[in-house]
């Protein structure tokens, strides 16, 4: 999965993106911890069908008051005026929802509904975002990231190699020790003191970690 943050933050399969890494991101629904492709971009409806407009309004928003946690599923309800169970729509109905009362061009026949086709699930919210600096030891050039806390090493690293190419020749250190490629930041006791820094009221870009890169001499890596 690919974990991503907008003004929240998310993951998306097999790599991660921050909110510079697109703009595409303001496009995207999320709900119940994922984010999903806004259906006029993933389905084949018309840009202007009126079903639209509840999901575009929302669009890179949290809809997740929509659902239920449980089954996953649109919110429903007992109608009062055909005593009938029918999905939630406060916003009004949308792509996929069927109409309250029997219709002659409603087609039952939809497949899986937007919210449940994994196809279209861009990824998964993050819980937090953290800043890191990444150093070149070799050309004391410096790179900030915000990654999130959900990532490996081998996935920050993927991100990093628009800086570095050669990243993979590194060997990458945080205090001294060598970091597990395969294991997060906090994995690797490179603290997050974001919560603490705020409460004492100071910045915390000045008290950012360092991820240190040491040459290898090795440039098979590239």
């Amino acid at each position: 999965m690919l974990w991503l943050h907008l003004p929240l933050h998310v993951h998306q399969r097999g790599q991660r993106l921050s909110p510079s890494d697109s703009e595409l991101s303001l496009c995207w629904p999320h709900f119940l911890n994922s984010s999903y492709h806004t259906p006029p971009r993933c389905l084949c409806a018309p840009p202007c069908d009126i079903l639209l407009l509840p999901i575009m309004e929302f669009a890179g928003k949290d809809i997740s008051s929509w659902f239920d946690p449980k089954t996953e599923d649109i919110l429903k309800y007992v109608d009062p005026l055909t005593s009938c169970v029918a999905y939630y729509t406060p916003r009004g109905r949308f792509l996929h929802t069927p109409p309250t009362g029997p219709r002659s061009d409603w087609d039952g026949d939809i497949g899986q509904p937007w919210w449940k086709d994994r196809r279209y699930e861009v990824g998964l919210l993050s819980a937090k975002t953290r800043w890191i600096r990444v150093v070149n030891t070799l050309t004391s050039q410096e790179q900030r990231l915000e990654v999130c806390s959900e990532e490996n090493l081998n996935e920050i690293l993927q991100r990093y190699l628009c800086y570095n190419s050669h990243a993979r020749s590194y060997t990458w250190k945080y205090n001294g020790a060598v970091l597990d490629m395969n294991k997060t930041l906090s994995e690797n006791n490179v603290p997050d003191d974001d919560l603490e820094l705020e409460q004492l009221r100071l910045d915390r870009d000045a008290f950012t970690p360092a991820i240190l890169l040491h040459y290898n001499d090795d440039l098979t890596e590239g």
